[in-house]
């Protein structure tokens, strides 16, 4: 109930649509697909809503999301979704490499949305490129509070997924690697956005992306050195 008190009816409804295509495109792997964008929906509730009032009372609590933050976040896996269902079908191909991809892809966003949400609280924020102190909030802006949250998150993903389809520890080590790194290129990223260049759909894509690209290097690595 929290997970769809955070989104507007727009918003709700564009779940409910990137779920249904996420479940289809994984195919046997649908349900992977679908319940890891669902904890990522509901832990993103719950970080949200946490210590409202003081995000309040710190001008950067948001209230609803709507269907621009759901395609923002959804947009990676969705993609990742639809190139596995084309890979599977035409080649019959549908081992890991694509799955730890999409798994380090949803990490990264959720990370990222914990640091977001939970960094703010740490008043002493910094610019990632710059090391110029910062107020919280600021997009670019990192703490050592909102790092230590995004690495949590990253883990939880890896480690929730990795244990339910009995993953070896080196795919939760690249899962969680990757979502992190992920969590780190949003913030990278959100310097140029304070700037101008880009906007925050730009930026939470570029957090996905690198997380999935550097989780398909890392494991196509350990694939060559087995």
């Amino acid at each position: 109930m929290r997970a769809v008190l955070t989104l507007d009816i727009r918003g709700l409804a564009s779940a409910v649509v990137l779920g249904v295509l996420l479940f289809l495109l994984g195919k046997g792997n649908g349900p992977l697909f679908l319940f890891s964008m669902l904890l990522f929906l509901v832990a993103s509730a719950i970080v949200t809503t946490a210590k409202s009032s003081r995000k309040k009372a710190m001008n950067v609590h948001e209230t609803e999301r709507g269907w621009r933050n759901v395609w923002a976040n959804g947009v990676v896996p969705l993609f990742i979704a639809a190139l596995y269902f084309i890979i599977s079908s035409y080649s019959g191909y549908s081992g890991p490499a694509i799955i730890v991809a999409y798994l380090a892809g949803v990490a990264a966003i959720t990370a990222d949305k914990f640091s977001s949400e939970l960094g703010v609280l740490d008043r002493r924020a910094f610019m990632l490129l710059s090391g110029e102190k910062a107020r919280p909030g600021v997009s670019g802006a990192v703490s050592l509070l909102g790092l230590a949250v995004g690495l949590v998150a990253s883990i939880i993903i890896a480690g929730a997924f990795s244990f339910a389809y009995s993953f070896s520890v080196a795919i939760f080590l690249i899962v969680t690697g990757s979502g992190f790194v992920g969590d780190v290129v949003d913030s990278a990223f959100g310097y140029f956005e304070e700037k101008g260049i880009g906007n925050k759909f730009t930026t939470n894509v570029l957090c996905g992306a690198s997380a999935a690209l550097l989780a398909l290097v890392l494991y196509g690595l350990l694939v060559g050195l087995i």
